[in-house]
């Protein structure tokens, strides 16, 4: 039985491999010259960059996937703790780094809030507990009814799912500085802290429980290793292959229109973006209309910029979050008045800090984000107005002077998302994971119309970010194994 997929991302990449461990034929169509789907590399003048994602969190995720095949991840790439795992700058001489260890990062707690110490304990034995439920249960479930949420292990935390993450931290931690590095965390899910049910606190565990790593040569590197595993268990991939159309026959996929060559196949997967896919059918074999779609609360996308220094850049960690503007105000921009803010919180990633690969001995390689509302105006001045500032805002912070050592720098944003992706207005992480768009509320894995389309990936269970990807990967095929009998 011939399977194919459409894209090539975590989520997809997760997929292939359990189906053709299940005996399969798996054939991957990716749009792109390189496979990744938004995990992929970038490389000029001797330096290089993950253009997506940068963190490595849920370590147990991914040793759990490739356990799957009988694999550990050290079979194919070597990970190191980030230590410290990242910085927070929230003004001039203002700065925190977060240790890699929880008596650390407590001891910084209690020497900034008498009380916060014991409370942070507290509040980490009860992110556990709510990790322990979710990831090891409630994510890998494919999110066809409520009563998938009904465990007697939710049951007792039902009154975490009508309260949110930022209320939770406020009645606990006073001090700004605390309550935003709790806080954060969640923007991995793609929602705002207020809007977050406060059982997602153990994003909070996966931060000071389980560290923050870095797979040496960087993320794509674990996108090499799962392409690796899937061409040993029998895959077949295609780059360069623009899917335009899915025939269908009698309610089922029958092909798919390849650069205008038609590929017959017994089952459709797709990891490509949601919305998109449902445009390759006519509009009768659609489940959702775009009234449905515009009602969507939507992740952020992202202006990002990929620079190359030409000296090493100080005071700063492979991670680093500038949150010296206003928190709240930069989320009311991105999720309410959906316009440009004025004035942005940052990330910026330097993995040459960790890793020789990224950079020569002399340079550095950095990645900057502002995460941002979707659909935005993009235009080259825009961007180039929000590099100035950020860059003013960095060296100020920083205390240097970096814009005269730019060797090299390129851009990403709105428009790119969606003329590389096919993302739905541009956006970069996909649904958010509030309340109202959880589980079985969020775009059902397996087609309603058309009887072997199956869905993966960000807009489908679990929800935004690697890790979820992986699951989401492992979702999707067991439901193909199931209902799509070898």
């Amino acid at each position: 039985m011939r399977i194919a997929i459409i894209g090539s991302g975590f989520s997809s990449l997760a997929a292939s491999c359990y189906l053709a461990k299940a005996g399969y034929e798996v054939d991957v169509y990716e749009k792109n010259a390189t496979i990744g789907g938004r995990a992929r590399q970038l490389k000029a003048k001797g330096f290089t960059f993950d253009i997506g994602p940068t963190w490595y969190w849920m370590p147990d995720v991914f040793e759990k996937f490739f356990a799957d095949f009988g694999k550990k991840t050290s079979d194919y790439f070597e990970l190191e703790k980030l230590s410290p795992a990242y910085k927070v700058f929230f003004e001039e001489n203002n700065a925190l780094e977060i240790a890699d260890n929880l008596p650390e990062i407590v001891q910084l707690f209690e020497s900034i809030e008498e009380g916060s110490g014991q409370k942070l304990q507290s509040f980490i034995k009860e992110a556990q507990s709510n990790y322990d439920i979710a990831i090891k249960d409630l994510v890998y479930r494919p999110g066809d009814s409520v009563l998938e949420l009904i465990t007697p292990q939710t049951a007792l935390k039902v009154t975490q799912f009508f309260t949110t993450i930022s209320s939770t931290v406020k009645s606990k931690f006073k001090d700004y500085r605390l309550q935003q590095i709790l806080e954060f965390p969640v923007l991995f899910l793609g929602a705002k802290p207020s809007n977050t049910p406060g059982f997602y606190s153990f994003m909070n565990y996966a931060d000071f429980g389980l560290g923050t790593w870095h797979p040496k040569g960087g993320m794509y590197k674990v996108v090499e290793a799962m392409e690796q595993l899937a061409i040993e268990l029998g895959v077949k991939f295609h780059v360069d292959a623009n899917v335009e159309k899915i025939h269908i026959t009698n309610g089922k996929a029958v092909g798919l229109k390849v650069n205008g060559t038609t590929m017959p196949l017994d089952v459709v997967l797709s990891g490509a973006d949601y919305h998109f896919t449902e445009t390759l059918l006519e509009e009768k074999h659609r489940q959702y209309t775009e009234k449905y779609w515009d009602k969507k609360t939507f992740a952020p996308s992202s202006l990002l910029f990929y620079v190359a220094f030409d000296k090493k850049i100080e005071n700063v960690n492979h991670h680093t979050l500038f949150f010296d503007a206003a928190f709240e105000q930069h989320a009311v921009e991105i999720y309410d008045t959906k316009q440009w803010p004025k004035n942005p919180l940052f990330y910026a990633s330097f993995p040459s800090k960790t890793d020789s690969s990224f950079a020569p001995s002399t340079g550095e390689a950095a990645t900057f984000l502002i995460p941002l509302a979707i659909d935005l105006e993009d235009t080259p001045e825009i961007r180039e107005k929000y590099f100035d500032l950020i860059m003013e805002r960095f060296e100020r912070l920083t205390n240097q002077s970096v814009r005269e050592h730019i060797l090299f720098k390129e851009s990403f944003c709105v428009n790119d998302f969606k003329k590389d992706y096919n993302s739905y207005k541009g956006n970069a992480y996909g649904l958010a994971n509030i309340l109202t768009q959880t589980a079985f509320l969020r775009p059902k894995i397996k087609s309603k119309k058309v009887s072997n389309l199956y869905f993966t990936g960000q807009l489908t269970v679990p929800g935004p970010g690697v890790p979820p990807a992986l699951i989401s990967g492992k979702i999707a095929s067991d439901k193909i194994i199931k209902e799509a009998k070898l």
